[in-house]
């Protein structure tokens, strides 16, 4: 396929674009790159401190809160930050689409590796913190977990990225699509308040935003499989889903991407 030819191709620019990317984000700023690491650190701690000291909230079976919301958050601040960033990336990068022969279908790449430096530094911290208190990941579904989540990042912002260059104001309804997804998702709260609403609880674990972040939490905590639960079912959802956004997103971003100079 051409996009995966494309970025193995191009593996070492689309490292060193992604790097430089991170970089130019902070590059006016005294601490530098140091801030993209700061703020979102700064903001999950802010939900425990609220959630765990303050409302003395405790996760799903009792767990201290930190453990169980941690791995989420990480899981939904990857999504989102890498999702947002690729989305608008063609725009960000006129100048390669408009000045330079370069392939336009890697540059949400380079947003992608960018926000993962990010991505990964919270994943660090949520691991750390779990095992302080004794919930160790299980490494084949860490490892499944990041390659579905990227998969499906992947998938939707061939999409997403064709479409905002096109027309820029799905930039902003795409924010707030992703606001809704948050208080949709179980990011902070938990699947066992919809006991009792039992069809409700399954249309939720077949969004692919629950499956990355109650996977995610799994990871650490185990109990409850969503993986495996109903011999893989909302696994089969999960990938039906991301393959289908891929193979639709695929064909829109090389049908309009003669059109993206034209409009940037």
């Amino acid at each position: 396929m051409e996009f995966i030819k494309a970025i193995i191709e191009n593996r070492k620019l689309l490292w060193r674009l992604g790097k430089n990317d991170f970089k130019n984000r902070f590059a006016s700023t005294s601490l530098g790159s140091l801030w993209g690491f700061l703020q979102p650190f700064v903001f999950m701690m802010m939900y425990v401190v609220v959630f765990q000291f303050i409302f003395k909230t405790t996760g799903e079976g009792n767990s201290p809160y930190v453990v169980w919301f941690l791995p989420g958050m990480a899981m939904w601040m990857c999504l989102n930050d890498n999702i947002m960033g690729a989305s608008g990336a063609i725009r960000s990068y006129a100048y390669l689409v408009k000045k330079v022969v370069f392939p336009v279908d890697i540059i949400p790449m380079i947003s992608i590796i960018g926000n993962s430096l990010v991505s990964i530094f919270l994943f660090i911290i949520a691991a750390v913190v779990c095992m302080i208190f004794g919930y160790f990941p299980n490494i084949l579904r860490l490892i499944y977990v990041l390659v579905a989540a990227y998969a499906f990042i992947i998938a939707i912002t061939r999409f997403t990225s064709a479409v905002t260059t096109l027309v820029p104001d799905f930039s902003n309804l795409l924010s707030i699509l992703m606001q809704l997804f948050f208080w949709a998702t179980p990011v902070v709260w938990g699947l066992t308040q919809l006991a009792g609403h039992e069809m409700i609880l399954r249309v939720m674990k077949c969004m692919p935003f629950t499956y990355l972040v109650t996977s995610f939490r799994e990871t650490f905590m185990g109990g409850t499989d969503i993986v495996v639960a109903g011999h893989g079912a909302y696994t089969i959802i999960f990938w039906v889903i991301t393959i289908g956004m891929f193979i639709w997103g695929n064909h829109v971003f090389k049908k309009n991407k003669k059109d993206f100079a034209d409009v940037l």
